[in-house]
């Protein structure tokens, strides 16, 4: 697979430009999160981490959830900058989507802003939207990156990138 950074063009950012460790910022985008056929979430208070290879990951105010809709399970991983991270899954109606969704209840030092804030797996939703636009889902079934046209790679998480 290439490695090669594709030049952004006007407006666009790549993600061979984040930094390592991970950068978190705070955005204004509109975010709206769509699942069997509700919408789930819909907030402008979002952060966004970026780094190094990866699409942005989108956190968002876990009260800009519907409320019932994000049910904790068992199972975490450990980020080495973030910490610990716990799963949710989505229940709406009749269909769930299991360990769809993660936060980190007590982040590390840097990353206290996402205390408070839920990421979701965009390819594991019906829809999610930044400003309108439909979001990719970062390829793998590890990261939770979000693309979108404003993003260029090419993206850590396909088959042979795993070592990038």
């Amino acid at each position: 697979m290439n490695r090669h950074p594709a030049k952004p063009g006007p407006g666009q950012e790549s993600v061979w430009d984040y930094p390592r460790p991970p950068r978190v910022e705070p955005s204004l985008e509109h975010v709206v999160l769509r699942f069997n056929g509700k919408v789930i979430a819909d907030t402008r208070d979002s952060v966004r981490v970026l780094e190094t290879s990866h699409p942005p990951t989108y956190y968002l105010p876990r009260d800009a959830f519907s409320a019932g809709v994000l049910t904790p399970v068992n199972g975490h991983s450990f980020c080495e900058y973030k910490g610990l991270a716990s799963y949710l899954s989505i229940v709406v109606g009749d269909r769930r989507a299991d360990a769809v969704a993660w936060h980190y209840p007590h982040p590390e030092a840097g990353f206290e802003s996402l205390a408070g804030r839920v990421a979701v797996y965009p390819g594991r939703l019906d829809e999610c939207t930044v400003d309108g636009e439909l979001v990719r889902a970062q390829p793998g079934d590890f990261y939770g990156g979000w693309i979108t046209d404003r993003i260029v790679g090419p993206f850590k998480g396909a088959p042979g990138t795993l070592g990038w």
